[in-house]
């Protein structure tokens, strides 16, 4: 993260919503902060998330959404830095978009994410839409949002089909 001062980062991690953009550090990963905040939004999902009733998933994913919009705004003002990779915390959330409602078991968990990285990175209209027209904490985190919906479709209609 040469991006950023030494201070800068220590600032941010000290900070809830710092800490919480970062994916509690995931996004000061050196390399991929994108796919190791993506890898890391499995833990609490698998021990704490994939076993809820589907209203309080979907309670947990909007109430992350929009705690994340907060955070992400905060970092972007912070850094004056337009989407700054080590928010991941929308990795977070379009992980756990991918995998609402996914059948049981790790095979499928990996398939989420894959399936999220996928279209996280191709960007497809209409993500590549709001990677680039929508800014702030919200554009930082509907784009990974909607790359999440197309990754529940897609593990959605897999598990249809098998």
């Amino acid at each position: 993260m040469s991006r950023f001062p030494e201070g800068t980062r220590r600032r941010l991690m000290k900070h809830p919503l710092g800490w919480l953009a970062a994916g509690f550090g995931a996004g000061f990963s050196p390399r991929a902060p994108g796919t190791v905040g993506s890898i890391a939004a499995l833990v609490p999902w698998w021990f704490l998330m994939q076993d809820l009733s589907p209203l309080a998933y979907l309670a947990v994913v909007a109430a992350g959404f929009a705690i994340g919009c907060w955070a992400a705004n905060w970092v972007i003002r912070e850094t004056r830095i337009e989407d700054p990779g080590l928010v991941v915390w929308d990795e977070y959330i379009g992980v756990w978009i991918a995998l609402f409602a996914a059948p049981a078991g790790w095979p499928w968990m990996l398939a989420g994410l894959v399936l999220f990285r996928v279209f996280d990175i191709a960007k497809p209209w209409p993500v590549s839409w709001a990677d680039r027209q929508l800014h702030g904490g919200f554009g930082a985190m509907l784009d990974d949002a909607l790359a999440g919906l197309y990754a529940l479709g897609c593990l959605q209609l897999l598990a249809w089909l098998l």
